[in-house]
């Protein structure tokens, strides 16, 4: 897995995001563009109009909206001065104005002078912070790589883990051709998303392709139609395929749950064995099947035990661990 990054992106990607829901037009502070936002939350800074910038995180998109330009407009102009330059000089990545009247001419100066990227939305307040709050929850997300192969498999984002050579991309192949969708071959980018869900997709160079020993890379969508792949899907379940050895123990019923942590989230994680002559496309395939059923708050083998254990005359410990999802 390789380690993520703190991330953060430069206050330009605001005005090239194709598709950001709002339009943001650069009003002013050119020169500022390349400051970077590291928060994914919008700060509202009408205080910081009056001096009062405890709290103010430079780092964040500051936004003024109507509310906040028509108590500006009430100052005296060399207040107004005063208030701009004072808030524009702590360095903001970015502030964005979404009055309709536009940004005062005090602003512009300031923002000029001191290089502080002001912006323009063309919608209200409440629609533009949504907007921008929903492109840096996407762009500032935690993420990381994961090497493997990721399907959707009956609506269960599943990813088939294990050494190079196993047979991952073989089994994604015969899932594709059952019916099942490839999100993502060999590099899967996984980002975390509110509330501590984990989403993974295919990298740009790699979208829809699916490389095959003795076939070479092949495209996906091409092959089997736009059904057969999908951009972005929940990880949901970890399968690791690994060759299987004589007299290595396994567990026959499947009480004992793993977990495989992806960005700090626990994901189920499944072994299966793997042997020559078997079919793993269809133990997979049930895998994702039996993870539905656990959702569904159905534990098969935990039933069964309980089921022995009666039979027996036995009762399962209190203590007995439970599958909480």
């Amino acid at each position: 897995m390789t380690p993520t990054q703190p991330r953060a992106i430069a206050a330009r990607a605001l005005l090239t995001a194709k598709d950001l829901p709002c339009k943001l037009d650069l009003v002013a502070g050119e020169s500022g563009l390349d400051r970077l936002i590291t928060h994914a939350r919008i700060q509202k800074a009408g205080l910081a109009l009056v001096g009062h910038f405890d709290g103010i995180v430079p780092s964040r998109v500051q936004i003024l909206g109507e509310t906040e330009l028509s108590f500006l407009s009430k100052m005296s102009e060399r207040e107004r001065e005063a208030a701009c330059e004072a808030f524009l000089s702590l360095e903001l990545s970015c502030l964005i104005v979404t009055a309709q009247s536009g940004p005062s001419a005090s602003l512009v100066r300031a923002s000029r002078a001191l290089g502080c990227p002001l912006l323009a939305s063309s919608a209200k307040s409440s629609t533009t912070i949504n907007a921008i709050h929903a492109f840096l929850d996407d762009q500032l997300a935690p993420r990381t790589q994961i090497h493997g192969v990721f399907v959707d498999v009956h609506g269960i984002g599943l990813l088939l883990m294990g050494q190079s050579g196993i047979g991952k991309s073989e089994c994604a192949l015969e899932l594709v051709q059952r019916g099942h969708r490839l999100v993502a071959d060999d590099v899967v980018d996984c980002t975390v998303r509110p509330p501590g869900l984990v989403y993974g997709s295919a990298t740009s160079l790699l979208e829809n392709h699916l490389e095959v020993r003795g076939l070479g890379v092949l495209d996906v969508k091409d092959l089997f139609g736009v059904a057969a792949v999908r951009k972005r899907k929940r990880l949901e379940m970890v399968v690791r395929l690994v060759a299987q050895s004589e007299g290595e123990d396994w567990d026959r019923l499947g009480l004992d749950d793993e977990w495989y942590e992806v960005l700090g989230v626990k994901i189920p994680l499944r072994r299966i064995p793997v042997r020559p002559g078997k079919n793993t496309t269809i133990v997979v395939e049930v895998a994702a099947r039996n993870e539905l059923l656990r959702k569904a708050g159905v534990h098969s083998a935990r039933v069964f035990h309980e089921r022995l254990s009666r039979s027996l005359g036995m009762r399962p410990p209190d203590d007995e661990p439970r599958d909480e999802r």
